[in-house]
């Protein structure tokens, strides 16, 4: 016997509202002043935490930039890390690292988003969307840091160069010449990719004169300089 379908229909239940706006927006929540969350200006070469201080928040770059360096018991200093707006560091103290293991240093007037741990772990709990662009930046940045340790074990200085300036010129236009922002010494790229100040200075009068960089004040990288990453 077939079963019949009743007439009657039950009223849907009105959607509840969600609170959250219709397109999430990651930096607005980071840079709106609350509980446990501080915006800081910092000058050009203003510290804004040593090696060894306590680890106790994550911070992000709203504008500006940050370089991580770290210094040995022998009193060797090593940038490890040049990061721009839109990252964010000062990470490990979410996974119960009682220290920061590098000193942070401002590259240019920045502003900074200080977020206290208790602050972030509430929002990576509390916001879905917050918590997935979080994680894609965690692992672009296990990528980069992959990348970069296969370029220190495998390639020359002066594709460590070539791929730094790369890097930092934030490449992609084929063709054309993009400025490295912020300004660099030779001093600190030399740090960076582990070699000499003179063996930089080598390498980049010879990148000069392939026309593969431009030096008028201000440092410009062509994107042909992948070709000596990528050709022996």
């Amino acid at each position: 016997m077939p079963v019949r379908k009743s007439n009657s229909s039950k009223p849907k239940a009105a959607s509840r509202p969600t609170g959250k706006p219709a397109h999430f927006d990651a930096r607005f929540m980071l840079t709106t002043l609350g509980t446990g969350r501080a915006i800081i200006r910092h000058a050009q070469d203003e510290v804004v935490f040593r090696q060894g201080d306590p680890a106790d928040a994550v911070f992000f770059i709203e504008e500006g930039g940050v370089r991580l360096a770290v210094v040995s018991a022998m009193g060797k200093e090593r940038e490890i890390a040049t990061l721009s707006e839109g990252d964010f560091f000062g990470e490990g103290c979410l996974a119960g690292q009682p220290k920061h293991m590098a000193t942070a240093v401002a590259t240019e007037p920045s502003q900074i988003v200080r977020v206290e741990k208790s602050a972030m772990v509430h929002m990576l709990l509390e916001e879905p969307d917050f918590s997935e662009m979080f994680m894609a930046f965690l692992l672009s940045r296990n990528v980069q840091i992959e990348e970069e340790l296969v370029d220190h074990l495998f390639n020359s200085s002066e594709k460590r160069l070539a791929r730094a300036l790369l890097l930092l010129a934030h490449f992609g236009k084929e063709g054309k010449m993009e400025p490295v922002i912020p300004k660099i010494s030779q001093e600190v790229l030399a740090a960076r990719i582990g070699t000499t100040r003179s063996r930089v200075n080598y390498f980049m009068n010879k990148f000069r004169k392939l026309g593969l960089i431009e030096y008028n004040g201000h440092l410009k990288v062509h994107s042909a300089l992948l070709n000596v990453i990528i050709h022996d």
